[in-house]
């Protein structure tokens, strides 16, 4: 049976291994800043091309492309 001084210590020497292993990798964390970043301006240029897209001169040139397309006007 296993002490918890033995658990206690494989634990630690995994934690040490794992903070060890960030510590040599200086990108560790650079991708999900990446993406985050990456995240926000694509939410951004979505909310302008909504904006646009509802504007009422916008509205009126898709409707009146889409007339001219069916030959109803």
């Amino acid at each position: 049976m296993r002490t918890v001084r033995h658990r206690w210590g494989r634990a630690r020497v995994a934690l040490g291994r794992r903070i060890n292993g960030l510590r040599a990798d200086g990108e560790a964390g650079m991708a999900t800043a990446e993406y985050a970043i990456g995240t926000v301006a694509a939410a951004s240029l979505a909310s302008i091309l909504l904006w646009i897209l509802k504007s009422d001169w916008v509205r009126e040139l898709i409707a009146d492309l889409i007339r001219k397309a069916l030959g109803l006007g």
